[in-house]
């Protein structure tokens, strides 16, 4: 029974244009549509998955009261930051922000903003990293939290990478 489910799959890899084509991670594109996300991702059995921890902004400016938003930034600087880190972090297990497949992010609403989230700042930073010279779009969602464990900090970052 085992040996005949197997030829099935096989021969299902074929017909869907080759057992290469089948294994590559692919990313759905949501129709009609230019924003740099992912509408979903798909990953082949032989993919590797890792999961990186919730990422929060470096301080930027040391003079600041240590919890501040001063000490960190707006949304926008905040999101480099944390974008940058959760790069280092990719680049040390050998992987790329193309690499990256899905992404949670958590924003704060910006005291600047009338305590809404600041979704314009976010996606400067965010398109210096996806949907410009970077073209593998994650699954992604964002959603305002009413804080983060420091006051000054406006934005938190987990991902999922994958790489076959």
């Amino acid at each position: 029974m085992k040996p005949r489910f197997a030829q099935v799959l096989l021969l299902s890899a074929a017909l869907a244009g080759g057992s290469a084509r089948a294994q590559d991670i692919v990313r759905h594109k949501i129709p009609g549509s230019d924003f740099p996300i992912a509408q979903a991702v798909t990953l082949p059995p032989n993919a590797t998955i890792h999961f990186i921890s919730g990422q929060v902004p470096p301080v930027i400016d040391r003079s600041a009261p240590a919890e501040s938003l001063a000490a960190y930034g707006d949304t926008k600087t905040q999101t480099v930051g944390v974008l940058k880190k959760i790069e280092e972090v990719l680049k040390s297990m050998g992987l790329a922000m193309g690499d990256v497949v899905k992404m949670q992010v958590f924003l704060v609403g910006d005291p600047a903003k009338g305590g809404r989230a600041d979704i314009k700042g976010f996606m400067e930073a965010y398109t210096q990293f996806f949907g410009g010279p970077q073209p593998n779009l994650p699954a992604r969602a964002v959603m305002q939290v009413a804080a983060l464990n420091v006051p000054g900090w406006l934005v938190e970052i987990e991902v999922v990478a994958a790489k076959k």
